[in-house]
């Protein structure tokens, strides 16, 4: 049997470091990681439009810090900072907290294994050819610097009766390699004929290596225990 597991999981505490970054006494922990849980789920609903990769968040004593990743900050921001300021009140009232929002640009979306799941999943449901879509991903992905991409995608693909897998690669995809710096993204599209999964692993060279021009940054930032 295949040994399988999530790339970023695997890589936590490692070469990536975590999504939520703070420490609490074991009374508060449960609350705080419901919380977190909470928040990217409201800001993803929000701004599902703005093509958010990945959500961090960090605890002070005084304030939640939320950094978003989007490939259209200036959807998230608004004119003079409006939009930005509005998620910040609405946060704050969600979690009865004070919380700072701040906003990180993806300037290379199509090297994002997040972002080129979301794409792939609005075309399926679209009923676009689930053949070129994944294919267009994979191109798309190799021409901006990728050394490996994979997609694949589960479930009743072009409305057939039986669920089957289609599975495409392009390039090397070293998922048992540490070193290797590997981006992971998931999501369902949920069609008129059932939900289909969709994964995506893009493989963007070792750590310590240079990076493609606007590849997601994940290296670890301190070797402390974090919460």
């Amino acid at each position: 049997m295949g040994q399988k597991i999530r790339p970023l999981g695997f890589r936590i505490g490692i070469t990536e470091d975590w999504r939520s970054r703070w420490f609490a006494p074991k009374a508060a922990y449960g609350e705080f990681l419901v919380e977190d849980q909470r928040i990217r789920a409201y800001v993803a609903k929000k701004l599902g439009f703005a093509a958010i990769s990945k959500i961090e968040i960090e605890r002070t004593r005084e304030e939640v810090k939320v950094q978003i990743h989007t490939a259209r900050p200036g959807l998230v921001i608004g004119p003079r900072g409006s939009e930005i300021d509005k998620l910040s009140g609405e946060l704050e009232e969600l979690t009865d907290r004070r919380v700072k929002v701040s906003v990180m640009e993806i300037k290379n979306p199509d090297i994002s294994a997040q972002l080129i799941a979301e794409r792939i999943a609005e075309q399926l449901r679209h009923r676009s050819s689930f053949r070129r879509s994944i294919k267009q991903a994979c191109e798309g992905a190799m021409s901006c610097g990728a050394l490996g991409v994979k997609v694949q995608c589960s479930g009743r693909l072009g409305g057939r009766e039986m669920a089957r897998k289609e599975t495409q690669i392009l390039g090397s995809i070293p998922l048992a390699t540490l070193q290797a710096n590997v981006d992971y993204g998931f999501i369902p599209a949920r069609t008129t004929y059932g939900t289909i999964g969709v994964k995506v692993w893009v493989y963007l060279g070792s750590y310590g290596d240079p990076m493609p021009e606007g590849a997601p940054q994940g290296r670890r930032r301190s070797h402390g225990k974090r919460g």
